[in-house]
């Protein structure tokens, strides 16, 4: 039988243990103010792409998530980045780099459209190898821009995770796109 006295101390114990520490708390506070810093840094340089709807920027609790059109990205079935995508992801790779301590994820999107033949003559046999191809091809253009390669991933996931339905050409067209996912370490990316 517990008596009161060990009562309290096992209160206390499961307590403590749910408790953060000021140090790993003020940490919190840290990487969530660089965030915000570079959240707020993405908005200001990117103010006419995010306008013009090619770039949509979003804070969630432990990341910035950048989307980019393929419109603005890559031609039609294809995975080399446009001039003027380049623009603005050297805009990005700008912000993020000088002092990069946050992971970046690149992930790829396509639509439900089946692979053609002309990218099947190019070993494309599936939305998923297009998309990690266009993941890739962000990621090692974000690398030339000064990003730290051992802190940039890129995954291609095909047609899973529409944000539309690939129904309607325009649905497609926002299914097409590449994100990415700006988290400080430790984040849960």
């Amino acid at each position: 039988m517990i008596k009161f006295p060990q009562l309290c101390v096992l209160g206390a114990a499961l307590l403590a243990a749910g408790c953060v520490s000021q140090q790993k708390y003020d940490e919190s506070q840290q990487k969530n103010a660089e965030l915000e810093a570079q959240y707020q840094q993405l908005n200001a340089s990117m103010g006419s792409e995010v306008q013009s709807r090619d770039v949509r920027i979003s804070r969630m609790q432990d990341a910035i998530k950048v989307s980019l059109n393929d419109q603005l990205l890559f031609p039609s079935g294809g995975w080399q980045i446009s001039e003027q995508a380049k623009t603005s992801i050297a805009k990005v790779a700008k912000i993020l780099a000088p002092h990069q301590k946050n992971t970046i994820n690149v992930s790829g999107y396509t639509d439900s459209t089946p692979i053609g033949p002309e990218l099947m003559k190019q070993g494309i046999t599936s939305n998923l190898i297009l998309s990690q191809k266009r993941a890739e091809n962000v990621q090692q253009f974000m690398i030339s821009q000064g990003v730290n390669p051992s802190l940039v991933s890129a995954k291609g996931y095909g047609e899973e995770n529409p944000i539309a339905s690939n129904d309607t050409p325009e649905g497609k067209a926002q299914n097409r796109r590449v994100e990415l996912t700006v988290a400080s370490s430790g984040a849960g990316n």
